[in-house]
């Protein structure tokens, strides 16, 4: 086995921070009231001289404009929670590691991702994406690897065997025991693991508890470490608080960034894709602003998701600031993977003209973007209607030229044409290139036509779709114009 662990030593900060990427300077405190300790500040707050354990009163005299936030455990839970889901995409052996931990077993993995390097770097990657930052590191035993990570140290153990030697120069106080252990330990001259390994183990044992001794067995893999693996929810929600209000739109996007990135991920280890999102605007004195966004295709492409939800945010207008922000996945359907070709194939151009209808719905509204579908009738008027976009209709659209001999742009009723010598006339007499074609439909209806239609060029060689009435007395009529 090959455990990788990820340990977020600032993840009491980044459940308040991440949502923007400069903020005024921000603290975390221990409590509320007057003798509130920080435990956490952000960089500005630390330019300033504002440090962990200082007391907020102590922060408030140096930094004015410092910003203090009570601690929420349950967030940094549920930050927690989102992260395994995330990292599902990369093994199906995930566990969370409280209170700031999540361990992948990813010996199965490696292959997959191109090796131990690439999964590694995919996966700090991923995380700087979801705006927290980490530590990581990998070794035979999750303890092992845990506490690598615990202490910042970035090794790629994969050998059991180098184990004990590795982890013999680690402090005492990577191992999470509790402090008054430590501090006996200490007292004794015992600083490191290492010196732990040469204590007797029936002394240790007798003065602090079989479970301590316990713990150095299972970093050393003398001793199973069972761990509980995590499973997704089968529902997506994820909200985020703004360090700060935010009314334009670049914060906000930079922020749902974040929600989309973590959608994506838990898309991916589910193996689905995303069709209806709902993202919601919290405010202070109103009411939420919500914004509804319909796929034409379900996708888990973050990249692409922010381009159409930039294009959305640009047509909405907060009448105050948002304070946080919360993504729903109000659809999601299956998604198989699929082979990349070397040429564009049918499935990729049908992805293209989705994204692109996607896009100008977004920007444009729902309402202004429609597609057309054709209805079995002889009759021109008749024999379309229209529906919701869809991308393989619209690709069809677009691919190559008819034969027909119908024009794509039609009048919305037919204009009498005038006449000249018994001749058709639009901007100059008409020459008849092509025709008669004669449609006599709809006698069941009560809407019955008989027509003799004509392709007809005009001095300037345009060309129009024209026809003549087939009763007695008919004229002629435009009917559309040939691109």
């Amino acid at each position: 086995m090959l455990w990788l662990a990820l340990s977020f030593p600032r993840l009491s900060l980044d459940v308040f921070a991440r949502g923007t990427p400069a903020s005024e300077p921000l603290a975390v405190t221990s409590s509320v009231g007057t003798d509130a300790e920080v435990i956490a500040c952000n960089r500005a707050a630390q330019r300033c001289g504002v440090r962990p354990h200082m007391p907020l009163a102590a922060a408030w005299a140096l930094v004015a404009n410092l910003r203090a936030v009570t601690r929420d455990v349950a967030a940094e839970r549920a930050a927690l929670e989102r992260i395994a889901a995330w990292a599902i995409q990369f093994t199906s052996t995930v566990s969370i590691a409280a209170p700031n931990g999540v361990l992948l077993e990813i010996a199965g993995s490696l292959k997959l991702f191109g090796g131990l390097a690439s999964l590694w770097a995919r996966i700090e990657r991923g995380i700087a994406a979801l705006g927290y930052e980490s530590a990581v590191a990998c070794a035979p035993t999750p303890l092992a690897a845990r506490l690598f990570a615990r202490a910042r140290l970035a090794v790629r153990i994969r050998n059991a065997d180098a184990l004990r030697l590795a982890l013999e120069p680690l402090p005492l106080e990577t191992l999470g025991w509790p402090a008054r252990s430590v501090a006996t330990l200490r007292d004794a001259g015992i600083h490191t693991i290492g010196a732990c390994f040469a204590l007797p183990r029936a002394g240790l044992a007798r003065r602090l508890g079989q479970h301590l001794l316990d713990d150095l067995d299972r970093a050393l893999g003398c001793l199973a470490d069972a761990r509980p693996v995590f499973i997704p929810a089968a529902n997506f929600t994820s909200s985020l608080a703004l360090p700060a209000p935010a009314q334009e739109a670049e914060p906000l996007i930079f922020a749902t960034r974040r929600l989309l990135a973590e959608l994506c991920g838990w898309l991916a280890a589910t193996g689905q894709g995303v069709q209806r999102l709902r993202l919601a605007l919290a405010h202070e004195d109103r009411a939420d602003t919500r914004i509804a966004l319909e796929l034409a295709a379900a996708s888990r492409d973050p990249e692409h998701l922010v381009t159409v939800l930039r294009e959305r945010f640009a047509r909405v207008n907060l009448a105050s600031p948002a304070v946080a922000i919360t993504l729903t996945a109000e659809r999601v359907t299956a998604l198989a993977a699929r082979n990349l070709a070397f040429l564009p194939d049918e499935q990729s151009r049908a992805e293209t003209v989705a994204r692109l209808i996607e896009r100008l719905r977004a920007r444009l509204g729902d309402e202004s973007v429609r597609g057309l579908n054709t209805v079995a009738d002889y009759r021109p008027e008749l024999a379309w209607r229209v529906c919701e976009p869809d991308g393989k209709h619209c690709m069809d659209a677009l691919g190559p030229a008819s034969a027909s001999s119908r024009p794509l742009w039609l009048l919305a009723s037919p204009a009498p044409l005038t006449e000249a010598a018994a001749t058709p006339c639009y901007d100059g007499p008409l020459t008849l290139v092509a025709g008669p074609e004669r449609i006599e439909s709809g006698w069941w209806d009560g809407n019955d036509v008989a027509r003799d239609y004509f392709i007809a060029r005009n001095p300037t060689e345009a060309l129009f779709w024209i026809y003549r009435e087939c009763h007695a007395g008919g004229g002629w009529f435009l009917h559309g114009f040939f691109g």
